[in-house]
């Protein structure tokens, strides 16, 4: 929280007859008073905006919104956040999105940046109840740690050289901050008479770069030596560094810190000074490893688009016709957690970037940590969850929920696809519901009943965590093949072939080559019958994470696994999504995984090529996306990420998402590539083993299905790439195949994609296939 010392409000109107509702009250400390726009007499009509002039320049990356205390009015609904330097040029909002209509305060994040000038801009008010807008009181957030649109810059060649250093008692060298050993560390003089704070350390990249954020690794062994108050500078020469780029205080712990710069400056020298010692225990200063970042490269990181807040936490999310992102918890007036009956749930409009939230009541399930299928005509099955044993449909033709019969098996933390012959799969999920093996079972679409499978139990899929099955059955990787037949292939070690007819059958498909028990990580269909698993941990929780990932292929009933390249990042509770070309990235995560923390966090995205089985970072994110986080492909190429956290009034709760843009639809200058355009010939459904006659504008060399996805706790069973074989007929006119296997192609809606032959993909047509 930055100080407020100095700091002046102004609003675009404000109420001054009636009552005391000026701006200035946002900043008094006091919620009892507020702002309020303007009522007496003709009300003010909405949007209202109030600005905080911090009269400095400083890093930002959120505001954080209280409500009045004492009635309903002027609550902020729809909104949008922007920033200035100088308090006239304010460029796109940074931040845009919908609140609960609550008391509670809202922390509204946003990429990290220089400013002097933050700007509240209410567009509804949240209860609809008039055209008021009010505030009890704002703050702003400084710097998280967390530097986005950033990558880090290769440190090939990169010297270090320190004010003092420790080289009679211990290896404390300066270099030890560029050998990637976060075991070996630079230590200030300690032997002896230790040399006096401040101590100050000196990366010389040797050769100039765009600097615009230091990273810091403290030492884990011992607390000695964490950097508490700091400043950055930078030079072209190496004599000459002028004003500070950065300066604040880190906190006294052994996570991660990252100093985001006022402005990316170019250099070749950059130097770290430390004034104070984090926990004041003496006259040092240590570090394990010291990273720069410098702005991401559009053609080859990919961009971040602004901010979207959430009435919600999205902890699980689907994608539907009509560019619609259907989102859903239990938090907001419930927070999280029990059995409640109802839950909150939210729409965002990817065209207009509008949420709306509805609470559903009437279906008497509460679906937080459910289990998510893709039904064959489109529907989303939702299972389990807080009230463990209810089922939910929702329709997106008709905009409704309803619910379907209830489970046979209580569950929370269950796995579920779609199998091949249009029935629902589930199993695990001992995160809720009473004691005993989560075995298999099967919804019917025809008689919407479910079957027991017996002969599935859940016992050989299980890892080995500690926490016994509470842990040990949650979040299967589940890949539905023909004949009603399932590879469960992970997260534990063993794979598993599921037959679903009769009382069902479970048998092994041997290990997933040298891997652990990866519970976390995730699995992706890139191709038919090809998927790559990524990250995850040997337990649940509290245990590292592995940068490990495997390619396990299905050849008739034979299942192969070769790991492939190492990720530049371990994660546990990342999100990964396949896109139309094949590459598959990955988002967030922890190096160390904890539930509602975000100690650890991984903010670089990366991406894989199967081509080369390597991963190359991507643009890295403003906030971080952990526990309770999800990740999903967009019907126009892109991939919506959020959410994470979700527990009460904790400060890692993000309400919230933003949009990535792959490299792939982007020219060096950030601009968009021109895309291929399909004009017609997709009809809104089509049977499995039939033709399409498609229509583009232009050539194209490719066609794509991509299953429309739903996504909760790292786990989208539902992702599936298809390339198809296509010829072309005409100009501008091709025959595009869809297989006739449904094991291949599953029941459901998919995005039909085209691409030109650099792999730009078009915008999609939405089909559902039978």
């Amino acid at each position: 929280m930055l100080a407020r010392t100095g700091w002046t409000a102004t609003a675009s109107d404000e109420e001054t007859v009636g009552e005391n509702g000026r701006a200035a009250n946002v900043l008094d400390g006091d919620a009892a008073t507020i702002w309020h726009s303007r009522w007496s007499g003709t009300p003010a009509p909405l949007p209202h905006s109030i600005t905080v002039d911090m009269h400095r320049t400083t890093v930002v990356s959120a505001l954080v919104y209280q409500p009045r205390t004492v009635g309903a009015n002027g609550r902020v609904g729809e909104y949008s956040i922007s920033v200035s330097a100088d308090g006239r040029n304010w460029g796109s909002p940074v931040a845009t999105g919908t609140l609960a209509d609550d008391a509670g305060a809202k922390t509204l994040g946003f990429a990290p940046q220089g400013a002097r000038f933050v700007r509240l801009t209410a567009v509804t008010e949240a209860g609809n109840r008039g055209p008021w807008s009010s505030a009890a009181e704002i703050n702003l957030l400084g710097d998280p740690g967390t530097p986005a649109a950033t990558v880090d810059l290769p440190r090939t060649g990169w010297t270090a050289t320190a004010s003092d250093e420790e080289t009679a008692r211990e290896n404390g060298r300066a270099a030890n901050v560029l050998d990637g050993d976060p075991a070996t560390i630079w230590h200030s003089r300690w032997s002896g008479t230790p040399a006096p704070l401040p101590h100050s350390i000196t990366i010389d990249m040797h050769r100039r770069a765009a600097v615009s954020a230091l990273v810091y690794q403290p030492r884990r062994d011992v607390a000695n030596g964490r950097a508490g108050a700091y400043t950055i500078t930078v030079s072209t020469d190496g004599t000459h560094f002028g004003a500070p780029v950065a300066t604040g205080t880190w906190r006294d712990d052994d996570t991660v810190k990252t100093a985001t710069f006022t402005r990316a400056a170019k250099a070749r020298y950059v130097r770290l000074t430390v004034t104070r010692e984090a926990g004041n225990r003496g006259p040092w200063t240590s570090a394990a490893e010291i990273r720069l970042s410098g702005p991401a490269k559009p053609a080859t990181h990919g961009t971040w688009s602004r901010i979207t807040g959430f009435p919600l936490v999205p902890v699980a999310t689907a994608v539907l016709p009509g560019d619609k992102l259907l989102a859903w918890s239990a938090y907001a007036v419930d927070r999280f957690g029990g059995s409640n009956g109802y839950t909150q749930t939210a729409i965002l409009d990817l065209k207009t970037g509008k949420v709306t939230q509805r609470r559903v009541d009437n279906t008497g399930h509460d679906m937080f940590c459910p289990g998510i299928a893709m039904l064959a005509d489109g529907r989303v099955l939702v299972t389990g969850g807080s009230n463990a044993e209810k089922a939910s449909i929702y329709d997106p033709a008709t905009d409704t929920w309803s619910a379907t019969t209830d489970m046979n098996i209580a569950r929370g933390y269950q796995s579920m696809t779609l199998l091949s012959t249009g029935e629902a799969f589930v199993l695990g999920g001992s995160w809720s519901g009473a004691a005993g093996d989560k075995a298999g079972e099967v919804w019917s679409p025809d008689t919407r009943t479910w079957r027991k499978l017996p002969g599935v139990p859940a016992a050989p899929a299980l890892t080995a965590d500690p926490a016994g099955a509470y842990r040990a059955d949650n979040h299967m990787w589940l890949y539905a093949t023909s004949g009603g037949k399932v590879l469960q292939l992970g997260p534990s070690k063993q794979m598993n072939w599921i037959a679903t007819g009769g009382n069902g059958s479970i048998t092994p498909a041997g290990t997933r080559a040298d891997s652990q028990d990866a519970m976390t990580g995730n699995a992706v269909a890139y191709d038919i019958g090809k998927l790559l698993t990524l990250g995850g941990s040997p337990a649940y929780e509290k245990s590292p994470a592995t940068r490990r990932a495997y390619t396990v292929s299905i050849d008739g009933g034979q299942v192969r696994s070769a790991r492939t390249g190492d990720m530049d990042n371990a994660r546990a509770f990342g999100n990964s999504v396949v896109l139309p070309d094949g590459k598959v990235a990955v988002f967030g995560g922890q190096a160390y995984p904890v539930p509602f923390s975000d100690a650890t966090s991984v903010l670089t995205p990366e991406l894989w090529d199967p081509a080369t089985g390597r991963f190359t970072p991507l643009a890295s994110m403003a906030i971080p996306r952990n526990y309770h986080s999800v990740a999903n492909l967009l019907p126009d190429g892109r991939i919506f990420s959020g959410g994470g956290g979700l527990c009460g009034d904790c400060a890692t709760n993000h309400a919230d998402g933003s949009v990535f843009t792959p490299p792939y639809l982007l020219n060096a200058d950030g601009s968009p590539k021109p895309r291929p355009v399909i004009t017609g010939g997709v009809p809104p459904r089509a049977a499995a083993g039939t033709s399409l006659t498609v229509r583009t504008e232009g050539p194209v060399a490719s066609f794509v299905l991509m299953r429309a996805a739903a996504a909760t706790h790292s786990t989208d069973n539902d992702q599936r790439r298809v390339p198809l074989a296509s010829t072309a007929a005409a100009p501008g006119t091709y025959t595009v195949s869809i297989p006739a296997d449904k094991g291949v192609v599953l029941p459901g809606t998919y995005m039909l994609f085209a691409l030109d032959a650099q792999g730009v993909p078009s915008i999609a047509r939405f089909i559902t296939v039978s």
